[in-house]
């Protein structure tokens, strides 16, 4: 449960804005304030059952565009790319006249993170 509701709201952050404001508000009390349905539903004036639906429908969107694009998949492995030339960067840090080197990719390393 806890890692569908992390990878929603990573899809949220990439593709939030392709949602209609409503749906986009929803998401926001659920994933972003951890309001349950029933909070939503009063808050809302409208029933348990419309907030659920808006949510499902917002979810298959966001699923929808991920498996179209990538783009979170895409920049979860350049995550793990950039911290595996991090540690090989300390590796050659470690080598005799490696330094300047190491601190080279590091810095590089920084800069893509950005």
């Amino acid at each position: 449960m806890k890692e569908h509701k992390l990878s929603m709201t990573l899809l949220f952050d990439y593709y939030g804005d392709l949602l209609s404001p409503k749906q986009r508000h929803y998401f926001d009390l659920y994933y972003n304030q951890d309001f349950s349905l029933a909070e939503i539903a009063e808050e809302e004036g409208i029933s348990r059952q419309g907030v659920y639906d808006a949510l499902s429908r917002g979810e298959a969107i966001l699923l929808k565009f991920e498996e179209k694009t990538g783009f979170v998949a895409k920049a979860e492995e350049r995550a793990q790319l950039a911290k595996r030339l991090e540690a090989l960067a300390q590796q050659v840090r470690a080598l005799p006249g490696g330094e300047s080197l190491g601190e080279e990719i590091l810095a590089a390393c920084r800069n893509m993170k950005e």
